[in-house]
């Protein structure tokens, strides 16, 4: 593959779900969007240990190798007031968009609260589209352990909603 040519294209591609699935992971779109060009740093720079069938797991592979690396270096220093410009109001927010909004953060929430390899299989599977065997490469695992992580995942969300939706009622 053309190592220019080749990675623009990829970008294009793959530049959003790269960047959803990153903002998933660390819950901070600025983290995510650092993170996103590393990934695609590391890519260009790997681009020819990719096949072309298999380009969507690698890159998500990819980012999730920047993202652990970034967790160790965030463990190692304490960041405080990261949340600061969450606070602050947004002006021009319309009613549509604060809607979607909340129920986007409301999905987050319930994602987040999963343990960590359970949270990392429902981003994969269910959000980004990955298979059950591409999923459980880029989690290192073997196919039946995603399986498994990914049934307990869903199980928890499924109580989760059903205990809403009975102190809705």
């Amino acid at each position: 593959m053309k190592r220019n040519g080749g990675l623009d294209a990829i970008y294009k591609l793959y530049v959003r779900d790269v960047y959803r699935y990153l903002r998933s992971l660390c819950q901070d779109e600025h983290a995510a969007e650092d993170l996103m060009q590393e990934t695609f740093y590391r890519a260009y720079l790997y681009l020819d240990d990719c096949k072309d069938d298999k380009i969507k797991p690698w890159l998500f592979r990819v980012a999730y190798n920047a993202f652990v690396d970034y967790k160790r270096k965030e463990s190692r220093s304490l960041a405080h007031g990261s949340d600061f410009f969450d606070r602050l109001a947004d002006a021009e927010t319309t009613e549509d968009k604060l809607l979607r909004r909340e129920w986007a953060d409301e999905v987050g929430r319930l994602i987040a609260g999963l343990a960590d390899r359970q949270r990392q299989a429902v981003l994969l599977h269910d959000v980004h589209g990955l298979s059950y065997a591409e999923a459980a490469d880029i989690m290192g695992v073997r196919l039946s352990h995603y399986k498994i992580l990914l049934f307990r995942a869903r199980q928890k969300l499924k109580m989760h909603k059903e205990r809403m939706d009975r102190s809705d009622a």
